[in-house]
């Protein structure tokens, strides 16, 4: 036989005598560069050439009735670069591919799927396990035992190896699998001495295959097909959960990061012990090298990352040290400027990097400044040192160095905050009695939180107060001032997360600690004392709200002075809540003063100012005053756009209460494209199910349902009803407004089998919640009398209009405009109901009753709950 053109690395063998008539002993090389060759006697060497593979031959590891979910696409390309034309052919060209990606990607998984799909393209598939070359030898050992178990049977495996590469050189059109190849110089050897085939390559490591072969580096399922793999795995097919139950599917496959393998494992443990999908999700971390049946305890994802990780350690120590710091990060966008403490030098990080990235640990982003790891190799880290260390977790400390020196310096930093911040929120996720509270620990945590404060994003901060509440706790003890400043600020933070349940118990207790520890009238006292009855206003619950507002603005009158800017938030909170109970003849003079005091004192564009000039802006619209709350609200908002920023929180307010001001006074043409533009930035800046963001999808489709356009109106309604029902509460105002707004919206739509029931409801709960006389309560008893009108009953309706006129008078006065429509339609309902008896007939009513004038979204507190800091 004549020896051919080998490719890089590849060493042909050698033979002695011609190919076409058998010689007495042939000598092939084995293995490698350092090639053992074996010389073939003359019996072997014929049976080489005699023996033909058997139809179908091959020794698959599982058959092709596997699940196999998600990878038509990559099993189709693979065809196409293995066989571009079609059927192998026996004289074409070799042809070498291999698979890459991170252990329990799904690469032998793919690899066999495509040896079962196409075998019949093949003279032979045949797999061999790749990692050393040891396996590699026994692989081929195999094949020669498979066609010539006659002769095989008394030779050694060395032997048997170099039959076999004898027999794969005389006859083409085969496949060989090499799965989990670890040394890529033993792979070109054979790749080089085998061209009459295709060669199929599976490998964890992601470098070094220029001068091998062409690669396809795999990546994670896509969501829907993972969703579809466990409900296949866990329940027996993808019909057969419930939709709550394909939900907890995502949520569980979003926690397993979309990883095959621990998607197969994950379905495998709960069709067998019937764990709930949502309980699975808590024990991640403890079952990652669990095994159950149909598992190979060796292929768990634990254990097969664990002999990555043992690769990569016997390479570079220092790149283990890094992959365990990582593993309490984000596991995106880690800059590898945060890891560069870590090394001594530039070039040490770089190959340290190369290392972790050789074997698929972590990749980088496309400009290479920052780098992942998946989220199911962090988990596997953070449960190993968990196991494995006594006193501290394993690279825990290290991360948290880290981050301390990479903390920006300056409050204006904004895009090193960005970027540092996904990596705080992870610390604080995986803050635990195992790792040891630290006041450093509680000053990085604080230090973001801080950020997101400045930055108008308080209900962003509950986790990272949260944390830091417990560092302090157990350093500090439960009275210490810096611990009832942490208590103060999650209470706050609860609150601007719309979390109220949460939030006024804790800020009960503060306030009780701080009378206890501080005194009566010390300024963190009186600050809580305000932060209470904010949040008891926020409930609706005005009479404890105004009661404790007007006790604290006369102490921060007498100990701080009447132009202290405490004393001024105070008179702002307080006369907000006088506006929320309708009590108008008492909130527009002191938001005037205020206004005017705050100018004096801290300026015309000082944010406080501001938030002042939009409250008495809103109040005014309260009040029917058209012509001086629109200047107000257009003043307001150019200046914090110009102070705060265009997506700042209170911007975002004033922008929503300038458009509610443009519907009030009928201008929906301004109005819509207001409440658009400001519900995107809503849903951008503080998330889809914010209290604001609540606010303004409301606010939007009122606006709709204004114009007519009842089409986009109720869906909208619908959707932040469900949502408010969800993040407030049943009895929220809040709720009890989106309510009422969908039922308008159904009387609107001519729908008064649903609109009257609900509105019926409604009046029933803001009568439990705010009280019979609430201008919300008003709202609600006259937009039931319209209901009832409007379906001709006008034995319910001209009553309800008479009592809420009445209440109208004495709350709102006798010309608020609200006051003035419910006269207006008290009328018309009275001459409605003339005309039925006149006629003597069955007559009905037709028509609606006029609703009093929206308003926008409720007003802004001068201090925002969270107050002092630590």
């Amino acid at each position: 036989m004549t020896s051919g053109e080998p490719e890089p690395g590849g060493t042909r063998i050698e033979v002695t005598g011609d190919r076409n008539n058998v010689a007495d002993s042939i000598g092939v090389a084995i293995s490698g560069n350092s090639a053992r060759v074996v010389i073939l006697p003359a019996e072997a060497v014929h049976w080489a050439r005699a023996v033909e593979a058997p139809l179908g031959a091959g020794n698959l590891p599982g058959s092709a009735s596997g699940v196999f979910i998600g990878r038509t696409d990559e099993l189709t390309e693979l065809r196409r670069l293995l066989a571009e034309a079609g059927e192998v052919a026996v004289t074409q060209a070799p042809r070498t591919r291999a698979i890459h990606g991170l252990g329990g990607i799904g690469k032998s998984a793919l690899a066999l799927h495509y040896a079962h799909t196409y075998r019949k393209s093949y003279t032979l598939v045949w797999w061999i396990t790749a990692e050393t070359t040891d396996q590699i030898v026994t692989g081929l050992a195999g094949l020669a035992m498979r066609l010539c178990p006659q002769w095989a049977t008394t030779a050694d495996v060395h032997a048997r190896a170099a039959w076999a590469i004898l027999w794969l050189q005389w006859h083409p059109g085969w496949l060989l699998v090499f799965d989990n190849a670890e040394n890529l110089e033993d792979l070109c050897h054979y790749l080089g001495m085998l061209p009459d085939g295709h060669h199929l390559a599976t490998s964890r490591k992601a470098t070094g295959w220029q001068a091998v072969a062409p690669t396809m580096r795999l990546g994670l399922l896509t969501a829907e097909a993972s969703a579809d793999l466990l409900c296949t795995l866990a329940f027996g097919g993808p019909q057969a959960p419930s939709p709550e139950q394909r939900e907890q599917a995502k949520a569980l496959a979003a926690e397993l990061g979309y990883l095959p393998l621990a998607l197969e494992q994950a379905g495998a443990y709960l069709f067998e012990t019937g764990t709930d999908l949502a309980d699975y999700r808590a024990l991640v971390g403890q079952v990652l090298d669990t095994a159950v049946g149909g598992i190979n305890p060796e292929r768990t994802i634990a254990r097969v990352w664990r002999h990555t990780l043992a690769a990569i350690e016997s390479r570079n120590a220092k790149a283990i040290g890094a992959l365990h710091a990582m593993a309490w990060l984000a596991p995106d966008g880690i800059p590898r400027s945060l890891l560069a403490p870590l090394f001594p030098d530039i070039l040490a990080l770089g190959q340290a990097l190369g290392v972790l990235h050789a074997y698929n640990m972590i990749s980088f982003s496309a400009d290479r400044r920052t780098v992942s790891i998946h989220r199911l190799v962090q988990a596997v880290l953070r449960q190993r040192a968990t196991i494995e260390s006594d006193e501290k977790l394993l690279g825990r400390h290290e991360a948290e160095h880290l981050i301390r020196q990479a903390l920006p310096t300056q409050n204006d930093a904004i895009d090193s905050w960005e970027q540092l911040l996904p990596h705080v929120f992870a610390l604080a996720a995986s803050t635990s009695s195992r790792s040891p509270a630290s006041t450093e620990t509680a000053d990085i945590l604080e230090a973001a939180a801080q950020y997101l404060y400045r930055q108008g994003r308080d209900a962003h901060t509950v986790p990272l107060r949260a944390a830091t509440l417990a560092q302090y706790e157990q350093v500090l003890g439960d009275a210490h001032p810096s611990t009832l400043a942490g208590r103060n600020n999650l209470a706050s933070a609860y609150w601007a997360a719309g979390k109220l349940e949460r939030a006024i118990p804790l800020f009960e207790a503060i306030l009780a600690q701080r009378e206890q520890v501080l005194g009566n009238v010390h300024r963190d006292t009186l600050l809580s004392r305000n932060n209470l009855a904010t949040a008891y206003e926020s409930t609706g619950d005005l009479g404890r709200a105004i009661s404790l507002f007007e006790v604290t603005l006369a102490q921060c009158e007498q100990l701080l002075g009447n132009a202290h800017p405490d004393t001024l938030s105070s008179r702002n909170n307080l006369a907000n809540a006088y506006r929320a109970a309708g009590d108008l003849e008492r909130a527009i003079p002191l938001l005037q003063a205020t206004l005017a005091q705050r100018e004096q004192v801290l300026g015309n564009a000082h944010p406080s100012t501001l938030t002042s000039r939009n409250n008495l802006a809103s109040t005014y619209l309260a009040a029917g005053n058209l012509g001086r709350a629109i200047p107000l609200f257009e003043a307001a908002l150019t200046q914090r756009e110009q102070v705060l920023g265009d997506a700042h929180p209170s911007t975002l307010t004033s922008r929503n209460n300038l458009a509610g001001a443009y519907r009030a006074a009928g201008d929906l043409e301004r109005a819509i494209p207001l409440f658009e533009a400001t519900l995107a930035q809503c849903e951008e800046v503080l998330g889809d199910a914010h209290p604001d963001t609540l606010s303004s999808r409301n606010n939007l489709a009122g606006a709709y349902r204004a114009a007519g356009d009842l089409e986009r109106a109720i869906p909208l309604l619908q959707a932040t009803l469900a949502q408010r029902e969800q993040v407030l509460g049943d009895a929220h105002p809040d709720t009890l407004s989106s309510r009422n707004n969908l039922a308008y919206a159904y009387e609107s739509a001519g729908d008064r089998k649903r609109a009257i029931p609900l509105l019926k409801a409604i009046l029933a709960q803001r009568e439990q919640v705010l009280g019979d006389a609430h201008p919300s309560t008003l709202i609600s008893r006259n937009n039931l009398a319209s209901a009832y009108f409007a379906a001709g009953d006008l034995e319910q309706t001209i009553p309800l209009l008479q009592v809420t006129l009445a209440q109208c008078e004495q709350v709102l006065g006798d010309a608020h405009p609200d006051t003035l429509t419910i006269r207006s339609n008290l009328d018309h309902a009275r001459v409605a109901a003339s005309t039925v008896q006149q006629s003597d007939s069955a007559t009905r009513a037709t028509g609606c009753l006029d609703l009093p004038s929206p308003r926008p979204g409720p007003p802004e507190q001068g201090i925002t709950p969270s107050g002092l800091s630590t």
